[in-house]
């Protein structure tokens, strides 16, 4: 126990290090939570100068941290939304969705073929490149202050999809790493999963009076410990059934935002949120080996270089459905960029595939997150300049 509270309090030290230089030289801080994690983590580099830099293990308590770093964030983005919302906007959800999809699963499938990885591995690259990470999007809608723009629909709405869809095909993958599968039970573990997202939804839709009066308690203590346990109860029984703990902490925080407790919620429960997510960052530097990427060095520049145009591309043609202006259009697929939780899960499924599976996935999805959330966040934080050069047209600026 005493073990477990130093190595915590070593990557406390470590993400206010980071952080501060961050701030000192105007820098995103997520970035920077993931190089400390690489810094303290286990896997190489582990010493500098004879001293040893190992300092932080990948621990089952981390990683319980990380995940309520991802529910609280998510469930944060639900706030600024409700059900009725992403009901009314669900066409123009399907088009963005489907867009993103057949523009990002397609360069990362074309991707795998060219460098002929085989038809299988080739599925788990291109599941590593099509999804977008959630949880450092939504951080950085905050961190940059566009949670409250336009272009914030369209860039959850595409959320929402990926995340419903990696449901079906992490279920795909896992059958293919088993080397087969039960089609059936494949079927049959969907069916429940998206039955309690069915649930979840009609709840958050019109459980508005009850949230209301059960909530409705003075203590400031008792509020905030009843909303981080509802919304960790409810994520952690979508993970238990296959679903995203993500998706289902954003219904939560939707079915919260038609109540009279959001500006409470804003205020009590913000800087947990922020605590926890970066230790969500950190655990992302936890899980990188850097020496294992020139294996995949060829691999990983086609996939960054690629997929961060279709990104672009997908989000800009997403903005158009929702008729925003071609500069806020093309935030959209800014928005988009960076990669993280989703594709580090089938990662890990890939380390119980047989080679070259897990070979090959592994440490490209490793590098392809630590670079792509990199440029994901930077491109997010000089998106001005970004847009600036890319639509010149004065009169397209809002």
């Amino acid at each position: 126990m005493s073990a477990a509270l130093v190595e915590v309090g070593i990557g406390l030290a470590a993400l206010a290090l980071t952080g501060y230089l961050a701030h000192r030289v105007s820098l995103s801080v997520i970035p920077a939570y993931i190089v400390a994690g690489i810094v303290v983590g286990p896997h190489e580099p582990t010493a500098l100068f004879g001293m040893s830099l190992t300092l932080v293990s990948e621990t089952e308590f981390v990683d319980v941290l990380a995940e309520l770093g991802v529910v609280l964030l998510l469930f944060f983005l639900g706030l600024e939304f409700s059900v009725d919302q992403l009901l009314a906007d669900r066409r123009r959800i399907l088009a963005a969705g489907t867009v993103d999809l057949a523009l990002n699963l397609g360069v990362g499938i074309a991707i795998g073929l060219v460098f002929g990885l085989g038809v299988v591995p080739t599925l788990f690259v291109a599941g590593v490149v099509y999804i977008s990470s959630s949880a450092i999007v939504t951080k950085s809608l905050i961190e940059q202050g566009w949670i409250a723009n336009p272009e914030s629909g369209p860039i959850l709405g595409t959320l929402v999809y990926e995340d419903l869809f990696i449901a079906v095909y992490l279920a795909v993958l896992a059958a293919l790493a088993a080397g087969g599968g039960d089609a059936a039970t494949v079927a049959r573990d969907v069916g429940v999963a998206f039955a309690f997202l069915a649930v979840l939804a009609v709840g958050a839709w019109g459980g508005t009076a009850v949230l209301d009066r059960v909530f409705a308690v003075d203590s400031d203590e008792l509020f905030l410990i009843g909303v981080l346990a509802t919304t960790t109860l409810v994520a952690g029984a979508a993970l238990t059934l296959g679903l995203s703990e993500a998706v289902a902490a954003f219904f939560v925080g939707a079915g919260f935002s038609q109540t009279d407790h959001v500006d409470r919620i804003e205020h009590q429960v913000a800087a947990v949120r922020d605590l926890f997510a970066a230790f969500f960052f950190f655990s992302i530097g936890l899980t990188i080996d850097v020496t294992v990427l020139p294996s995949v060095a060829g691999l990983l520049g086609a996939a960054v270089v690629l997929s961060t145009g279709t990104k672009l591309l997908s989000g800009t043609v997403s903005g158009r459905f929702y008729d925003l202006s071609p500069l806020r259009s093309l935030r959209t697929g800014i928005g988009l960029v960076p990669r993280g939780e989703f594709s580090l899960v089938i990662a890990a499924l890939a380390l119980t595939a047989p080679a070259p599976i897990s070979d090959v996935v592994p440490p490209f999805a490793v590098g392809y997150v630590l670079v792509m959330s990199v440029v994901g966040t930077v491109l997010i934080q000089y998106s001005d300049r970004v847009t600036d050069t890319l639509v010149p047209v004065a009169p397209t600026r809002d």
